[in-house]
């Protein structure tokens, strides 16, 4: 979990013209994805590591780990998107399922 100051930290840096640009080590990678996810959709630490670390199962982060050009702050928040668009479809696709099953117990 992260405390303020680090929080504070991740957001000084997202304010440096260059840093988008900056190639991080996998595991900064992992954290500023986790970062961007706590500030665009307002999930709390545990929403959003539960989620990178769902997504690590998956092996999503595979190509960043072999191809250190993809790991970089403006690439963070594209997957940070890409990830929480998932989540959103998945628990869309499983409402429309249980709505049909009970439906269909009528």
């Amino acid at each position: 979990c992260r405390t303020g100051a680090q929080r504070a930290v991740a957001a000084a840096r997202h304010s440096l013209k260059d840093y988008s640009m900056t190639t991080l080590t996998y595991e900064e990678y992992l954290d500023e994805v986790t970062t961007v996810l706590t500030e665009l959709y307002d999930l709390d630490d545990d929403a959003a590591i539960k989620l990178v670390v769902a997504a690590q199962d998956a092996e999503f982060f595979v190509p960043h780990d072999a191809h250190e050009e993809m790991r970089t702050a403006e690439q963070a928040k594209k997957d940070a998107v890409t990830l929480f668009e998932r989540k959103q479809n998945r628990q869309q696709t499983q409402e429309k399922q249980q709505q049909r099953v009970r439906q269909q117990k009528k």
